[in-house]
């Protein structure tokens, strides 16, 4: 074996960088398991479960050590626990509860805004025109929109209708065309990037551990992701909520100062105060005695002594010690550092104080009560700063927020100046410094406001705000008469890039609207969890075990160890990539370790060939890797091409499916190729002797003669009656499309006992004015509500309404007593909503992945094999395995006892099916281009014959180890996994039938009598 010590290296070195990167995931576990023991300590909880107090303690342990050191990996570095959260194994929501929302940021908003909502019907019929064309196609709004106005009247001048204040030095009245749909294309994206960014400030001062916002790549959607969030409606109205870009003048900070110092005497006394009162109601308390533990209201009491005793831990990420000196004394700036120098100077600027995070809603709260009682100007209001303080030195987010001293001037609270006077903005370098700056046009009612602002505030700041927070305090240097400012200050290209976006917002209404929503409960993710790793364990435990039984102990031991590489190598890239793991992903993952071992398989077939021939052990193994690897490298390819279309083409469960499949492709062929090999020359240097079969194996299909293509007629006569059958059935039943292609929406409902379908579809009808489909959602006491009532609403409060349908409806199913609330958080496990928009695209782009897919198949097996009779065969033969799972599920839907909705899930399984196929057929195909080329003069169908069935035994133990792997998932890893797992299940079989007896046989039939006795390729 040539380049061992290459192979060694980086064999070795790829175990340490999983070994790294999962180390993190260790850590964090270890944390959590400190947490819940301390919750449970301090409940005094001897089950071993966390009620909700012990939940609370839980979470306030690891928020108070959030910035505390608690890894030193190898002495080198230190990590604390969030930034050990950050490195750690990702789940997916479906694993951990929580809320996934796309957004769709309106661009046709934005067109009407920038040409001034012209009555032009030129314009308005392209806008309708263009909005009809975007349901069937992947092209920008803008664009359509340019094709549309084209199409209505191809003379008319775009310049002439896009006269927004802010166009006006950027469009005219001669501006081509081609400019004009440039530069709305630019302002466009200009807006999305600003709802993208508004949104994630939002987020970020949500609170929400781990949050994912990103902006969906080529389009004007944004994809949230809020783990574990439980106030949804909260949620819904801040995502959608329209931003606010305001002017305030502030106070400087030395005239906050003295207010400040009389607000923290304040504090202390009501604090000394309130110590004298609780110490005497203590005294009181034992006077007259403890109260039964059973009484009313005791176990709320207990809750908040217990939280008040703990508070001192929620501090332990701080310097613990100068907080307690400092409390007694100094409480308010125990927690808020005022900005001052050492001498108690102040510092100039409308910042007052810095504050932790986890300290703001106490600073809150102290200022709240100074406020009160008039210790600040009637005119004074703090906002905090949008985004954490950067460290100077470093250049990185800290952990603490600015506070800013704004002044009223105004009697009706409003801010002097809004975003709407703003016609331009645009970040650019000063010539002199090279810095980044903004620079920002206003209108003729702002520049006389924003005159009059600078002219009486020079030397001092004006906040720019947006939704309360403070993104930007410039200082004025002087008075602004044209309405034309630049902002300076220590700007990165970025920052000031969204300081221009975030002005230029002000003119453009680009409402962000919920096209998409899914709700997972804590309880149906720890069942998620429980099911897929059962799943992943006994498949794994099967196919070790198999692979003993049929190729010996020592052989089957040494592709168990490569399997376990791989799985190891495909959850350590997984934590290194910070991609989530899903339930889909682990199903991928359980998927892999089927299709992991057929390389071993391709291999150890070849060494059993070998030494069937009379080879020696050590020159049958070199034989066995060397000429099975073209067949390896040609089957995963074909597999890893159908994981790229998924990855690409899919969006959510279907794109964390198509992450673990390929890099498992990747980590199985790293495996099966090298590491086997490494350590069966361990084993040959050593001289242990190695077998590949077992007396119970070692005879099966080992000199198999059927003669296939003799019966092809008959099988090409079976598939097309099944074809037939398929059509029939399209035609008249058609398909179950899910919400992924009808849009609508679906609620999982767990109930204390088995409910029935039909009394639940009729209690419901009239209040979701139709016939809601119900079905049982995996056992009988869960089930799951799809329906389309009010789909295309916009109004804010529509998931409340349909929830509290559906609870009117369910009540007579709940227990007596069983409050909205109580539905809410105990029963509605999950809710899951597409809309229409979603809903083409997701058929859209489905429709493309599945030609796309049969296109690349042909393609490269054209390319590989040099001929087009290989490409035609495996085309056919996928299709006809792809079609046959379609049909299928139009059979069958309604009449198993699981869904069989064609959805998202089921795309994935018809491209992973076409993919196997491939490489199954690729398979034979190398066998028969093998024999072609030594026995060029045989008999081209004894040829094909001999192929296959020197195959056989490959065929039948990849089947095999695939399909157990299948089963456990349908078995094991729960309903909504079912339908994908059935659909594997059936083509996986399907696609092992086609390329014995549809593929191969194709091929043969394209040639001619004279090609077939004689053929050179």
């Amino acid at each position: 074996m040539r380049n061992k010590g290459a192979i060694w290296t980086l064999a070795i070195a790829l175990l340490l960088v999983c070994i790294y990167q999962l180390s993190f995931t260790v850590v964090t576990f270890k944390v959590r398991q400190d947490a819940k023991k301390y919750a449970l300590r301090i409940t005094k909880n001897s089950e071993g479960r966390l009620d909700s107090l012990g939940l609370k303690l839980r979470d306030r342990y690891l928020d108070s050590i959030a910035s505390e050191e608690v890894y030193n990996f190898l002495w080198l570095k230190k990590y604390t626990y969030r930034e050990c959260q950050e490195r750690e194994i990702n789940l997916g929501l479906d694993l951990r509860g929580g809320m996934n929302v796309i957004l769709e940021v309106s661009t046709v908003d934005v067109i009407k805004s920038l040409a001034n909502y012209s009555p032009d019907t030129s314009f308005n019929k392209a806008i309708a025109l263009a909005r009809q064309w975007q349901k069937s196609s992947n092209e920008d709004f803008v664009t359509l929109f340019g094709r549309a106005f084209a199409s209505i009247n191809p003379n008319a001048k775009l310049g002439a209708i896009f006269t927004a204040p802010e166009l006006r030095n950027v469009i005219t009245y001669n501006t081509s065309n081609d400019e004009v749909l440039k530069i709305l294309s630019e302002r466009a994206n200009d807006a999305i990037d600003n709802s993208f960014n508004i949104i994630r400030t939002r987020i970020d001062h949500f609170g929400v551990a781990q949050p994912n916002v990103q902006r969906v790549e080529g389009g004007d959607r944004i994809l949230v992701e809020l783990p574990g969030v439980e106030e949804k409606d909260r949620v819904r109205k801040l995502l959608q909520g329209t931003a606010r870009l305001e002017f305030w003048e502030t106070y400087e900070n030395a005239d906050i100062l003295k207010s400040l110092i009389e607000a923290n005497n304040l504090i202390k006394e009501i604090q000394k105060t309130e110590k004298t009162e609780a110490q005497l109601a203590k005294q009181t308390e034992v006077k007259e005695g403890q109260q039964a533990d059973e009484k009313t209201g005791k176990k709320e009491d207990q809750e908040l002594t217990l939280l008040e005793e703990i508070q001192a831990d929620t501090a332990a990420a701080r310097d613990t010690l100068t907080k307690e000196s400092l409390s007694e004394e100094m409480p308010l700036f125990a927690v808020l550092k005022p900005n001052i120098t050492q001498n108690w100077e102040p510092l100039g600027g409308s910042l007052f104080g810095r504050v932790h995070y986890k300290d703001t809603a106490l600073v809150n709260k102290y200022l709240r009560m100074a406020m009160t009682k008039g210790l600040f100007p009637s005119d004074f209001k703090y906002l905090w700063s949008a985004k954490p303080m950067t460290d100077p030195d470093t250049k990185k987010p800290t952990d603490y927020y600015e506070l800013h001293a704004i002044k009223i001037t105004r009697r009706d609270g409003r801010p002097p100046l809004t975003g709407d006077v703003i016609t331009q903005a645009n970040m650019q370098f000063d010539q002199t410094s090279g810095s980044a700056e903004v620079t920002m046009t206003m209108d003729a009612t702002g520049t006389t406001t924003w005159a009059r602002l600078t002219r009486e505030n020079k030397g001092k700041c004006i906040a720019i705000v947006m939704d309360d927070y403070v993104y930007s305090s410039p200082r004025v240097i002087n008075e602004i008469p044209t309405g034309t400012s630049s902002i300076t200050g220590d700007f990165t290209t970025k920052e000031a890039t969204d300081l221009a976006n975030l002005l230029k917002s002000g003119t453009m209404p680009a409402p962000a609207v919920i096209v998409q929503e899914e709700v997972i409960g804590p309880s149906l993710g720890k069942q998620s969890i429980n099911s897929g790793l059962r799943a992943f364990l006994y498949a794994f435990i099967i196919i070790w075990v198999y692979m003993i039984f049929y190729y010996s102990r020592k052989a089957g031991l040494v592709v168990n160890l490569a399997l376990f590489f791989n799985i190891f190598f495909l959850i350590g890239v997984l934590a290194s990539l910070q991609l989530a793991l899903t339930l889909p992903g682990i199903a991928g993952i359980v998927l892999t370790i089927g299709m992991a071992v057929d390389a071993n398989v391709l291999i150890y077939e070849r060494i059993r060939e070998e030494i069937s021939a009379g080879k020696g052990v050590r020159m049958a193994i070199a034989d066995g890797f060397k000429n099975a690897l073209s067949a390896i490298i040609d089957g995963n390819v074909t597999t890893l091409l159908t994981g790229i279309i998924l990855f690409v083409l899919g969006t959510g469960p279907v794109k964390g499916f198509a992450t673990t499949l390929v890099i498992g492709i990747c980590t199985s062929m790293f495996t099966a190729i090298f590491i086997t090999r490494l350590v069966f020359e361990m084993m040959l240097d050593r001289n242990v002797a190695l077998t590949f079969s077992t007396k119970a194996t070692d005879g099966i299909l080992k000199n198999a003669n059927f003669n296939f293509l003799k019966y092809r007629k008959v099988f090409y006569t079976i598939s097309a009656s099944l074809v037939l059958i398929g059509v029939v059935s399209l035609f008249v039943r058609g398909l179950d499309a899910g919400v992924d292609f009808a849009g609508g929406r679906n609620y999982v409902i767990k109930f204390d006992k088995a409910v029935n379908n039909i009394e639940i579809s009729k209690a419901l009808a009239p209040l979701l004015k139709s016939q809601p489909t119900v079905i049982t959602f995996g056992s009988a006491d869960k089930i799951r509500i799809t329906t389309k009532y009010k789909i295309d609403s916009d109004e804010p409060n529509i998931e409340n309404e349909i929830q509290s349908l559906l609870y009117q409806g369910l009540r007579s199913f709940l227990p007596e007593g069983t409050s909205y609330k109580q539905f809410s958080s105990n029963y509605l496990q999950s809710m899951q909503k597409i809309g229409p928009t979603i809903a083409d695209d997701i058929k859209r782009q489905s429709s493309w992945a599945m030609l796309v897919a049969l296109a690349m198949m042909f393609f490269y097996i054209f390319i590989r094999f040099r001929n087009w009779r290989y490409g035609l065969g495996a085309t056919v033969a996928t299709f006809h395995d792809a079609f046959f799972i379609i049909t299928l599920f139009s059979l069958l839907y309604g009449i198993m006892p699981f869904s069989m909705e064609i959805d998202q899930a089921f795309i994935a399984a018809i491209l992973t099916v076409i993919g196997y196929s491939v490489n199954d057929t690729v398979v034979i195909y190398d066998r028969i281009r093998e024999f072609f080329t030594l026995h060029p003069k045989r008999d081209k169908a004894e040829m094909m014959n001999a192929a296959i069935n020197s195959t056989l035994s490959r065929t039948l133990n990849t089947s095999l180890t695939t399909l157990f792997t299948i089963l456990v998932l349908f078995l094991v890893a729960g309903e909504s996994i079912r339908g994908f797992a059935f659909a594997m299940f059936v083509g996986v079989t399907v696609g092992t039938y086609s390329s014995i007896f549809i593929a191969t046989p194709i091929v043969y039939d394209t040639f001619t009598k004279e090609q077939k006795q004689a053929v050179k390729l």
